[in-house]
């Protein structure tokens, strides 16, 4: 008989988790956030499995730095609806850079996640941060630079 080949499922519990630190100085948003949610998703290891969480942990520091180019400064738009009538809210990229840095860059990552129970639970492995500080020195995140590739 033929001896068949098994793809091999790795359970959730065995990934190997690592963190990352990632500094979003000078970078550009949207090319900073396909990668990150590369990496949250786990598509840059061998055990990449679609269904599954097999990735890794993304702490970014210095959001308020992060750029974007073309017309963004001026015309990209945050919009929100609290689902009354005359309910919707508008914030410009300036006013959220001001107010809420840290939203920009995990907004972006988001919109490259999946859209389901799993791109919920995948979110929670981004730690965003607008200064260069952060709470995440015990798990010590390894820098990455994402300018290479």
């Amino acid at each position: 008989m033929k001896q068949e080949k098994l793809t091999k499922f790795i359970r959730t519990e065995d990934a190997d988790r690592k963190w990352y630190l990632v500094d979003a100085k000078d970078q550009v948003l949207g090319r900073l956030a396909s990668k990150v949610a590369r990496i949250i998703r786990g598509k840059n290891k061998p055990i990449f499995t679609p269904n599954m969480d097999t990735g890794d942990f993304v702490v970014i520091v210095n959001a308020d730095k992060v750029k974007v180019t073309g017309k963004r400064e001026t015309l990209k738009q945050y919009i929100r609806h609290s689902g009354y009538p005359g309910g919707q809210k508008i914030t410009s990229i300036q006013d959220m850079f001001v107010k809420k840095p840290e939203f920009i860059i995990e907004n972006a990552v988001k919109g490259m996640l999946p859209k389901n129970r799993l791109g919920k639970k995948l979110i929670k492995k981004l730690k965003v941060y607008a200064g260069e500080n952060h709470p995440h020195s015990a798990q010590k995140p390894e820098p990455i630079s994402l300018m290479e590739k």
